[in-house]
């Protein structure tokens, strides 16, 4: 929680405004029982009017003012609560955004949903509730206290013992709620998750006619949830009836005693009827304050599981090697100077695996064992293999989505962890498995590639990647709803291409592609002028057959490596990959 205090230093003033108001509206409605008693003392019992009428425009004036008081309080709050939570939105976000894979893997989708979404909303809402009630509330409660000791000392002992009884009751059940909400919260990060898959799979689910079990499933889910929210319900119900019983006995016992005290013209009534408003006053502040704490709580357990993310480490970590200079130097070299140098991993080396080993988890089996090649610019290198074999593994290691557990990956001669992050993936373009496209035009989504690119260089990444009759200004929709799948995929490929990477990687990216269309955009790559080293990957032999050299996956471990020709006769996993694509 500490570390979310920064949102709120460009709203000092208002934190300070907030609170101060309130307390000033506290310190009117202090005022108010003892006009009351002013009233009914002098004014009603001696049957002079002018006084009446005099304390009852005071009361309205209070009123008038409080109300005034209490809405400046409000609106400071607000605007120091809604300012925080934007900005800590903002934050949280860019976050996110900047996490590495493998963290984005382990927290989950839905969790860095709710994260953003719920759980800043409940960490506004207590830090309005907070600025608010959480001064104004005990200022009540102890100037009531105060107050009736200034209008009898003996009935105020009274007070004095009925106040700390409210408070053992109201934080003793506020202990009791405070880990259920918080496994409310956690009940609502699987429902999340549950809700999101569904959405997302919705074409399998009814292509397998699965609803009523998914629907089965969700009202489980929800069962849970709900049971959850039902217990802390529950004990946070007890607190009105707990505290009213309590205020309740003490007013039976403030008014009797009040009465006969009365009666013996030891007491006036009008103090009576100051001393019942100010324990009504402490009933209601408690039960504000008792809500306060409960939103309070709340939002601590939310705003700790923001902070839980923002302290996660940002991106990779860049190893800097002290005795040499030149691994110091962590931007991204132009593959013309790599090129024309001479360095330890060899000349023209585009990317080089030195026995490499990666997992995807700890704890978890290796997705890739003792992985060792190199692949010059200029060339294509096919990756084959079957489902789980470890294909995308391996070129998720290039542009550092993943790191390597053992061994080490180079690119253009250096060891990826030595690069800065941003200058590795300028360098490394990645076309990824699913096609992606984002709401605007086709021209925005081309120049994500390189936002400088003018037309004509769109127009030939497009001619590249085989795309014809599609132009610059139509609309995408989100996620590309109005292009077919192969349309899709050209489209990736074709803003990979605007950027002109060093290394380009396409990661079963013409899956959906016929096979003509296919075999022209592999011989379009083989055209591209600034000479990248470029990875296929694909379950198809015909699409990897004719690269330069290909690797053969199996169950995470390089089982072949060579041309088609060798392949074909050293080879079995390749020899059975190409009989069954071939035949198929």
């Amino acid at each position: 929680m500490k570390g979310l205090y920064k949102f709120l230093k460009n709203y000092r003033l208002e934190c300070f405004l907030a609170p101060f108001f309130k307390l000033l509206e506290a310190a009117f409605e202090l005022t108010v029982p003892l006009v009351i008693a002013s009233l009914i003392d002098t004014g009603l019992a001696n049957g002079d009017k002018s006084h009446v009428i005099k304390m009852v425009l005071i009361l309205v004036a209070f009123a008038f003012v409080g109300f005034g008081f209490a809405a400046t309080a409000q609106f400071f709050a607000a605007k120091a609560a809604v300012g925080f939570a934007t900005e800590l939105r903002h934050a949280l976000f860019s976050h996110i955004m900047k996490l590495s894979f493998k963290e984005t893997d382990k927290q989950g989708s839905s969790t860095l949903i709710t994260r953003m979404t719920s759980d800043v909303n409940q960490t506004q809402a207590a830090v309005n509730l907070f600025l608010r009630l959480f001064l104004r509330s005990p200022i009540i409660v102890f100037g009531a206290l105060i107050m009736a000791f200034t209008v009898d000392a003996k009935a105020a002992i009274i007070f004095a013992v009925v106040i700390p009884v409210l408070f053992i009751i109201v934080f003793a059940l506020l202990f009791m709620t405070i880990p259920r909400f918080k496994k409310v919260q956690s009940a609502l990060d699987k429902l999340l998750g549950l809700t999101r898959e569904n959405l997302t799979g919705v074409r399998v689910i009814r292509a397998f006619g699965l609803e009523e079990r998914e629907i089965a499933n969700f009202e489980e889910e929800t069962g849970k949830h709900r049971a959850l929210q039902e217990i802390a319900g529950k004990i946070s119900a007890i607190m009105n009836p707990a505290t009213y019983i309590v205020i309740n006995v003490a007013l039976i016992i403030l008014l009797y005693s009040g009465a006969v005290r009365v009666e013996s013209k030891a007491l006036t009534a009008g103090a009576v009827v100051a001393l019942v408003n100010y324990m009504s006053q402490i009933l209601v502040e408690l039960l504000k304050l008792a809500n306060t704490f409960i939103s309070i709580t709340k939002g601590l357990a939310c705003a700790n599981r923001i902070s839980a993310v923002m302290e996660i480490p940002e991106g990779m970590e860049i190893q800097v090697v002290n005795n040499n200079a030149n691994d110091e130097n962590t931007t991204a070299p132009t593959t013309e100077g790599v090129k024309d140098k001479e360095g330890s991993i060899g000349k023209n080396i585009a990317v080089k695996f030195s026995h490499v080993y990666m997992k995807y988890s700890e704890g978890g089996e290796d997705a890739l064992e003792d992985i060792d090649f190199e692949a010059p610019f200029g060339t294509i290198t096919g990756i084959i293999g079957g489902t789980g074999s470890g294909k995308t593994s391996i070129v998720n290691l290039i542009p550092r989505f993943y790191d390597a557990e053992k061994g080490t990956v180079y690119v253009a001669g250096r060891d990826v962890k030595k690069y800065d992050v941003a200058s590795l993936r300028d360098m490394v373009g990645t076309v990824m498995q699913k096609a992606v496209l984002f709401k605007g035009t086709v021209r925005e989504n081309l120049k994500w590639g390189n936002d400088a690119a003018t037309d004509e260089q769109l127009k030939e990444a497009m001619n590249l990647a085989q795309i014809t009759g599609i132009e610059l200004d139509r609309e995408v929709e989100q996620e590309g709803r109005n292009f077919s799948g192969g349309q899709k995929q050209r489209l990736s490929i074709a803003r990979t291409l605007v950027g002109k990477p060093s290394v380009l990687i396409l990661d079963d990216s013409s899956s959906a592609l016929d096979y003509a269309t296919d075999a022209a955009l592999r011989k379009a790559l083989r055209t591209l002028s600034w000479k990248p080293a470029i990875f296929i990957v694909s379950q198809r032999a015909s699409t990897v057959q004719h690269a330069d050299m290909i690797l053969v996956l199996d169950d995470g471990k390089l089982v072949g490596k060579g041309t088609h020709d060798e392949l074909i006769k050293s080879c079995d996993v390749y020899k059975e990959i190409y009989a069954s694509t071939e035949q198929a």
